[in-house]
């Protein structure tokens, strides 16, 4: 003879499981194989011009900043570091490479010395002309057959995501079950 269990307390909660299809893990899976599709057609597309993604990230982030072409008002490096939510050794790295192929200059901060000013060159300008090609150009590839309504629809969700995420700051750090402490 079989017996069910019973239903009760054990069961795990309804909803749907991690992974599960419909289930938020789910979507960021989808979300972060997306992002490396387009990212990695992204790379591939900005080679031949000598500049790589995170290159490009940090020239668009360094144009968006106010006053980003007078020595006064352009980013420090420690602020491009921040923005780009990475060491600001790494920071150096990216600067240094951008400014060896001419895309940037480095000024010394009038108001304080110690510091670094970033300025986009003339081929600093026009290499964001490319970039901006590139992205339009893959995100059309990907996205091209989605309806201009879904695609809002998503970007709305995921506006509101991230900032409720924001809102919230950052989940603490806690250690993996069973990891050595």
């Amino acid at each position: 003879m079989t017996t069910t269990p019973p239903a009760g307390p054990a069961d795990p909660s309804p909803g749907p499981r991690p992974g599960a299809p419909g289930s938020a893990a789910e979507l960021a899976d989808t979300m972060t194989r997306a992002i490396k599709r387009i990212r990695r057609q992204t790379g591939w597309r900005l080679e031949p011009y000598g500049i790589t993604p995170g290159q490009a990230r940090a020239l668009r982030t360094l144009a968006h900043a106010p006053g980003c072409e007078t020595p006064d008002h352009a980013m420090r490096l420690s602020d491009l570091a921040e923005k780009l939510h990475i060491a600001p050794r790494s920071a150096t790295t990216v600067v240094d490479a951008l400014e060896e192929a001419g895309l940037v200059e480095r000024r010394p901060d009038p108001a304080d010395r110690r510091a670094v000013r970033i300025l986009l060159t003339e081929a600093g300008r026009a290499a964001l002309e490319r970039i901006g090609q590139v992205r339009d150009e893959v995100a059309q590839e990907y996205f091209g057959d989605v309806s201009p309504e879904d695609e809002e629809v998503l970007l709305r969700v995921l506006r509101a995501a991230e900032a409720r995420f924001l809102a919230a700051g950052p989940p603490p750090r806690t250690a993996p079950p069973g990891a050595a402490r």
